[in-house]
């Protein structure tokens, strides 16, 4: 099968009741993207803030087209980064579709962050006054199906009598509150070590490459969602990475970036003792 990007049949089961999307009309994308979806890799590759869009009726939450161009409004290149390992490895994906202004995907719908009002200093005018309801119909159209789509691939894995690993895949900015960044890479963990430790090492031993180990953010911070929610939670091996986003603008440095990361994945990946729940 052809690596594409069409509807899939979980999309298209969700598409067929689309009561269930309350915010996302006709037209809109779907919340979420499964790319490579018959991929034989024995794991799932996930991205929460894959894209900046918005269905027609948000207006894009009164935010102007530059600042969608912005790291407030999705992860530069994540998505790139994603499809590449899917391709080099032959893995599905499940990417999202939205922005995570309107709901961050990556937070616990009652974490204060979840519903962002102000972002790196900017206002986020359709924040700022949510109700419940309002939250509630979000998580509908975005958050459940996004997280729903994660937990369907997994049980793929396990009705076929396996164990698959999660890796979540994030970029982040070279500078935060006036601070230079100098994590090239980071690896966030918190309480399985399995693709962590060995990754951490394989990517020290590359030549000038600086590796974050919870850093420039911490796997062990409460409000983290996807990877504590489907890996942590279950058992299965998992990881988090963050890439430098000035490192992956451009497609020569997300075929880098990508076959980095790739290469000290592949080893680690391929190990057939990886692949059990943590104790």
């Amino acid at each position: 099968m052809s690596l594409t990007e069409a509807n899939t049949e979980p999309e298209k089961a969700a598409r067929s009741g689309a009561v269930l999307w309350p915010l996302i009309g006709p037209g809109d994308p779907s919340p979420f993207t499964i790319f490579n979806e018959h991929g034989q890799a024995p794991f799932l590759l996930v991205c929460d803030h894959a894209s900046r869009a918005f269905p027609r009726s948000m207006n894009q939450l009164g935010v102007p087209d530059t600042t969608l161009e912005t790291h407030v409004a999705w992860d530069i290149g994540s998505d790139k980064i994603t499809r590449h390992l899917a391709r080099r490895f032959n893995a599905p994906a499940v990417l999202a579709g939205y922005s995570r202004l309107i709901v961050d995907l990556n937070r616990p719908l009652h974490d204060r962050t979840a519903f962002i009002k102000v972002s790196d200093g900017i206002a986020i005018p359709g924040n700022l006054d949510l109700d419940d309801e309002q939250k509630t119909l979000r998580s509908q159209s975005f958050f459940k199906p996004y997280h729903d789509a994660i937990s369907h691939k997994l049980d793929e894995y396990r009705s076929r009598g396996q164990v698959p690993a999660l890796i979540s895949i994030h970029t982040c900015t070279p500078v935060y509150d006036r601070a230079q960044r100098k994590w090239e890479i980071g690896v966030m963990w918190d309480k399985d070590p399995r693709i962590a430790t060995p990754l951490i090492e394989r990517l020290n031993s590359m030549d000038d490459i600086c590796v974050g180990d919870n850093e420039p953010y911490s796997g062990q911070h409460p409000n983290d969602f996807t990877v504590d929610h489907h890996g942590e939670q279950t058992g299965l091996p998992c990881v988090g990475i963050e890439i430098r986003q000035d490192l992956v603008e451009t497609q020569q440095g997300v075929a880098r970036w990508g076959d980095i990361l790739a290469n000290a994945l592949e080893g680690i990946l391929a190990e057939s003792a990886l692949y059990r729940l943590l104790d």
